[in-house]
């Protein structure tokens, strides 16, 4: 089966959240499999020249785009076996980010135009195009409209992942004719309408063969109209073709055994207590083994619960915990935390930046990950937490919810510590829970980090579930 990924990002060519570190390792874990798998990504300008002098040249072709005809070029770099797939059109893609462009409409028109147009010149003709997200939304539609006929392309199935349904690439109208060449026959409340405008991703919802989400509860959640943006009604229709599988997390990479970029390897509450004691050094906080270190690594958006954390921030800080964050994001989250900073010099410490190498510090170096998300389609740090033996607090939604089990003090079940409703105080409560348990039953919190840092959540499993989802597919199941 030969399968290629269609994305906007993948590690470690370009990353900008969660989406580039699935795209990186999934296609990795299916090829562990079996499977053939290549991936397909704009040629951005931001690409690290160490990639670039490698490429392989293919060819160059014209991409209709509306009314026009648009230069495309096809370059290749293989990839720990994986063939990467870069198109090129520096018009697009030559500038600094991947997002956040006024043009992204047509930018991405253009690369889901472009991905079906470069097919033919690829090694392996796909039996499936996995569509990830909005930017590669339109590839099931484009697919359907312009190639259904043409032999090459008619046996060709698609799969379409909803990384996180709040980001939707909707645009006017117009790009009906101006971008896509398509006529009003796919301008419908079953098409592409959405509320009088165009939307991207329920192109992909309304024309891939297949959809998929990243856990369980997050697809059972969008269908519901508080989780599903507006289209809970839409996905109900499409609920039997919708399926949740939880993302995995390269555990090579984030392996404390042998993670170069943390202060010293561990595989015990002794060696990640040594962590701690670097982290509370280079951070400037006391250096206190009895004093819980809490933190977040996160974009500080309202989706992760910023809200709730500000709210009983005091009555954290009255548990006697150090507290550290890194991310960057809205500016009235920044400067809260900067004003915490300035409040409580000996116990907050707000890196406000992002940088992997400290991301695992913080993972190896921290007690306890808060994850009191309002929203979390899957979500990665709970489980990059486990696997350093840091618990998490979370609320139960989405992936939070099927990868986060509460620990049970009774019976000892369970591998972290979790709360329903978003509701501030559930929060606090639950830190206190989690505080009291570090404090009074050292013994208990020993077993309970000796236990996560032992699960499981490598891609092997999730990768499965997959290559079972495409067999069905192609056989028609």
């Amino acid at each position: 089966m030969n399968i290629l990924f269609a994305a906007s990002e993948c590690a470690p060519f370009v990353k900008t959240g969660g989406l580039g570190d699935v795209i990186g390792a999934l296609p990795l874990s299916l090829t562990e499999e079996g499977a053939n798998v290549s991936v397909v990504l704009p040629k951005y300008g931001d690409l690290s020249q160490h990639y670039k002098d490698q490429m392989e040249w293919i060819k160059s072709i014209e991409v209709p785009v509306g009314w026009r005809s648009k230069f495309c070029g096809i370059e290749k770099y293989d990839y720990q076996g994986i063939t990467v797939y870069f198109l090129d059109n520096e018009y697009y893609f030559k500038r600094h980010g991947s997002y956040g462009f006024g043009d992204d409409g047509e930018r991405f028109a253009f690369f889901s135009r472009a991905v079906l147009e470069a097919l033919p010149y690829f090694e392996n003709q796909p039996d499936l195009i996995h569509c990830h997200d909005w930017q590669t939304g339109l590839i099931p539609v484009l697919l359907k409209a312009h190639y259904e006929k043409h032999p090459f392309y008619e046996n060709i199935k698609t799969v379409f992942t909803i990384h996180n349904l709040r980001y939707q690439g909707v645009y006017s109208k117009s790009v009906l004719s101006d971008l896509l060449d398509l006529s009003e026959l796919y301008y419908h409340m079953d098409g592409l309408e959405f509320y009088g405008n165009v939307s991207y991703l329920k192109a992909g919802l309304a024309y891939a063969d297949c959809l998929t989400t990243v856990s369980k509860t997050y697809a059972a959640e969008i269908q519901t109209p508080y989780y599903g943006e507006n289209l809970d009604g839409f996905l109900r229709k499409r609920g039997t073709e919708l399926s949740g599988i939880v993302n995995g997390i390269d555990d090579f990479s984030y392996n404390p055994e042998r993670d170069e970029q943390i202060f010293m390897p561990y595989t015990d509450s002794e060696g990640k207590m040594a962590n701690k004691k670097h982290l509370q050094e280079i951070l400037g906080l006391p250096v206190r083994d009895d004093v819980p270190i809490i933190s977040i690594v996160t974009r500080l958006v309202d989706q992760k619960g910023i809200d709730l954390i500000l709210h009983i921030f005091h009555e954290m800080m009255g548990q006697n915990v150090q507290f550290v964050v890194l991310g960057t994001g809205e500016q009235r989250y920044e400067d809260s935390f900067r004003y915490f900073m300035d409040v409580y010099p000996e116990k907050v410490s707000a890196q406000l930046y992002f940088d992997e190498t400290m991301a695992r510090k913080i993972y190896a170096g921290s007690d306890m990950f808060l994850m009191p998300s309002a929203f979390e389609p899957c979500g990665i740090g709970q489980l990059l937490a486990f696997r350093y033996g840091t618990l998490p607090i979370v609320r139960e939604t989405g992936g939070l919810k099927d990868t986060v089990i509460p620990y049970n003090r009774f019976t000892g079940e369970g591998n972290g510590f979790s709360f329903a409703n978003y509701n501030a105080h559930e929060l606090l409560y639950t830190i206190e829970q989690a505080v009291a348990l570090y404090r009074f039953e050292p013994k208990k919190w020993k077993d309970l980090v000796a236990r996560v840092m032992a699960l499981d959540f490598s891609w092997t499993a999730s990768s499965q579930q997959y290559l079972t989802l495409y067999k069905d597919l192609m056989d028609g199941i």
